[in-house]
């Protein structure tokens, strides 16, 4: 390329750039709609971590609970199961009262589990809830990229402010968790 060549394609572009000087608040919207995007699923990723870190420690706390109750369960049936032997003894009795009392505190011990269970779930329930938010503001993030990138393409200021639009959308959506209970 010549010299005169390039000079007149410069020139071309600075026109261009006259007749569209929005195109470069349109770039700049776009680079900060890149970065929230970046945030908004980084934040994401990480409560759907927390999410399943809670899935398995529910399921954890209910499996404890069915041991448990799987313990009680055989002790009652050993009971019962003594108690219908003919001929009583003291040593029988003793054994008895051992089965009672261990059955006993499985019992409270499960009701303390059960709780723990339920407030895990309650706890992903709320996490699961976040993510979900977290996921809807980053395709609106991710709409308003595609939208804005199109000012670029046709120079219509429509789409850059509708870009705008989506971006605010999403901000509100991601950051909506904020204030969930």
């Amino acid at each position: 390329m010549s010299a005169g060549h390039e000079y007149h394609e410069l020139q071309e572009q600075a026109e261009h750039g006259r007749a569209h000087q929005f195109l470069a608040p349109a770039s700049i919207t776009m680079a900060i709609i890149a970065v929230l995007v970046a945030t908004v699923s980084l934040l994401g990723h990480r409560a759907h971590t927390e999410e399943v870190l809670l899935q398995n420690k529910s399921t954890d706390q209910w499996a404890y609970y069915q041991a448990k109750n799987l313990r009680r369960n055989n002790l009652e049936a050993l009971d019962e199961l003594m108690s219908v032997m003919e001929g009583k003894n003291e040593k029988a009795e003793t054994v008895h009262q051992h089965f009672e009392q261990n059955i006993e505190r499985y019992r409270d011990e499960q009701k303390e589990i059960e709780k723990e269970a339920h407030a895990l779930e309650a706890e992903l329930q709320h996490e699961t809830r976040r993510a979900d938010r977290f996921d809807l503001g980053e395709v609106f993030l991710e709409v308003a990229l595609v939208i804005t990138s199109i000012t670029l393409l046709t120079g219509r200021k429509l789409y850059w402010r509708l870009g705008i639009v989506f971006t605010l959308v999403g901000v509100a959506t991601a950051a909506s968790v904020l204030v969930m209970r």
